[in-house]
């Protein structure tokens, strides 16, 4: 269970996210963003509800109505707004890092990569009703997602968080520790 990170420092006066979170479909970047603002005593903002409120549809249907295209291009936007206004926790949504231009607007943020393996993240999704891309064989597509997407998680991280083995107050824990700048500037 390790953890490694390079610093970070935020830009003296801007409206940015405390601590971004990165990771795969299960990771927990939701249950840890949740537990992690409230002990920041900030909100939690997730760029999936961001697109949904803004197409006005689950992104399951999203996905069914207007396809992949239209779903990454909304959250392409939701994630640049967040970067730009959103003061808390941000957890994006598991393929947001595939855009060449979300990974270059997440350079200087506090990111944080929570590493799931493919046994954890299936047992978090489950039958995955809710999630597009884990419609049809779960197991096989999170292997297959994590296997092209690792390297676009590792490349804009500055800490990386195994979740394996870890409740998400351990992990939480364990987010805070790779990053006590986000303490002393709380």
């Amino acid at each position: 269970m390790t953890s490694e990170h390079r610093a970070v420092e935020p830009a003296a006066g801007s409206t940015r996210p405390l601590v971004v979170l990165v990771g795969a479909p299960g990771a927990g970047k939701t249950t840890v963003g949740t537990l992690l603002a409230s002990r920041l005593g900030v909100t939690l903002r997730d760029t999936d509800t961001d697109v949904e409120a803004a197409l006005g549809l689950s992104v399951s249907d999203i996905f069914i109505e207007h396809g992949e295209e239209t779903f990454r291009a909304a959250e392409r936007a939701a994630v640049a707004a967040a970067l730009a206004e959103h003061p808390g926790v941000l957890a994006l949504g598991g393929g947001a890092v595939l855009a060449e231009q979300t990974r270059a607007a997440l350079a200087g943020h506090r990111v944080v990569y929570l590493d799931v393996d493919v046994h954890d993240a299936a047992k978090r999704v489950g039958l995955a009703r809710d999630r597009p891309l884990l419609i049809e064989a779960p197991r096989t597509r999170l292997t297959a997602l994590l296997r092209e997407r690792r390297p676009f998680y590792e490349e804009v991280a500055t800490a990386v968080i195994e979740t394996a083995g870890r409740t998400p107050d351990e992990v939480a824990d364990a987010v805070l520790a790779a990053l006590p700048g986000v303490l002393a500037e709380h």
